[in-house]
């Protein structure tokens, strides 16, 4: 086990590039999340903010209990839960974005915060958990599952239908819609069009969902959208590799996707079943690349199981679900030969796309649904208890070595 960590001076920018792998030994400092699940995780200077859907938390010794209502805020140096930030989130947060002056964007599938007014996504003061004035997102239809600020933009994911369908931009200071970004995700595969992921880099943002079409462009479940000029438009990039079906439980599989911290590839995880192809793996694209046939650079299967979660520190891609195995593209649900045994988190070699050595260990449950990099290490978000062979309820820290 190791002692925390001196983090104090830790900036809320991500992705950040790490010189080398994490550590498997997790912090001791952080606190538990003790039900539930968490789906989102954000640091804003010194200070971490965890979203999901949970009732209580507790101190690192476990000694203090706290009634929170699906979001909290600890110091990232000490562990310690900050008693001034107790907002009552009204239903699950699914994503979360550092805010400018001490503030934090909450998304997700609520219809207020602390019994004011505030659907699907809000912004608070991390103070005193309040509202900020003068935020007023118009979301209606639908909930917010991904969140992604870069500079006085702040995009927005999820199956909402205004003030766009699924996908918007918007003022970061007031929540407007931004009219220059009108890019329509569109032939869905599931009911309703829903965005899963949001990730952004320089000039690139990328989208991944249940859509096929962005802007009438097919884009089956990911797309590379322009954010460079002065108005938004869908990148010349595309890929079939996730045209091809998975199992009838998942007529979209797409799940999380994240950027080297040069911006120079990307990195998209996947569900979907035992049925081979783009199903249940890893994969790395490069984001400058064009064409209308663009083929991963190299994919890494599980064999079966779901990953949900990826974090690219550019000395590794995190992965995480409830993976049993890496490298195991000839596994059905079983381990086929050259499988290596990563249960529940695993990192990959960002060039050649097989399994690092590091392996951790982690309860496996539902699966991992929250990366975030910073650095001095990698926070890991999820619905279990044991974490690094250690009791980590939910949330817990990997520093670097």
């Amino acid at each position: 086990m190791l002692a925390r960590v001196a983090l104090a001076a830790i900036i809320a920018s991500a992705p950040v590039a790490h010189s080398s792998v994490v550590s498997a030994d997790p912090i001791d400092s952080t606190p538990h999340v003790l039900d539930g699940i968490v789906n989102a995780i954000a640091v804003v200077g010194g200070t971490v903010i965890v979203g999901g859907s949970f009732s209580e938390v507790s101190d690192a010794a476990r000694a203090t209990t706290y009634p929170r209502d699906n979001l909290f805020a600890y110091d990232l140096a000490t562990g310690r839960v900050l008693p001034h930030f107790a907002p009552s989130v009204s239903g699950p947060v699914y994503g979360l974005a550092a805010g400018e002056g001490g503030t934090v964007y909450v998304g997700g599938e609520f219809h207020g915060v602390d019994h004011g007014r505030s659907r699907a996504l809000a912004r608070l003061s991390l103070a005193d958990g309040s509202l900020v004035p003068g935020f007023a997102p118009r979301i209606g239809g639908g909930m917010v599952t991904s969140l992604v600020r870069q500079g006085a933009k702040l995009y927005v994911g999820g199956d909402f239908s205004s003030p766009r369908t699924a996908l918007a931009r918007l003022d970061a200071a007031t929540g407007a819609p931004d009219p220059a970004f009108a890019i329509i995700p569109d032939g869905p595969l599931t009911s309703q069009v829903k965005v899963y992921a949001l990730a952004v880099s320089g000039g690139r943002l990328a989208v991944d969902g249940s859509f096929t079409t962005l802007d009438g462009h097919s884009r089956p479940q990911l797309g590379l959208i322009d954010v460079s000029g002065a108005t938004a438009k869908v990148a010349p990039w595309r890929t079939e590799a996730y045209a091809r079906r998975c199992a009838s439980a998942f007529p979209s599989y797409v799940r999380g996707l994240d950027f080297s911290p040069d911006g120079k590839y990307f990195v998209v995880v996947t569900t979907g079943g035992p049925k081979g192809g783009m199903c249940d793996t890893a994969a790395r694209y490069e984001t400058y690349a064009r064409g209308s046939a663009i083929r991963p650079t190299w994919v890494n299967a599980t064999g079966g199981d779901s990953l949900y979660a990826v974090a690219v520190t550019g000395s590794a891609v995190y992965v995480g679900g409830h993976q049993r195995w890496l490298d195991n593209p000839q596994g059905r649900d079983s381990r086929g030969p050259g499988a290596v045994s990563r249960p529940g988190i695993g990192a990959i070699h960002p060039r050649t796309g097989k399994a690092l050595s590091w392996n951790p260990g982690r309860e496996r449950g539902i699966g991992v649904k929250a990366f975030y990099t910073h650095s001095r290490g990698l926070l890991v978000g999820s619905d279990t208890t044991r974490l690094g062979r250690e009791y980590h309820a939910r949330i817990g820290m990997f520093p670097l070595p």
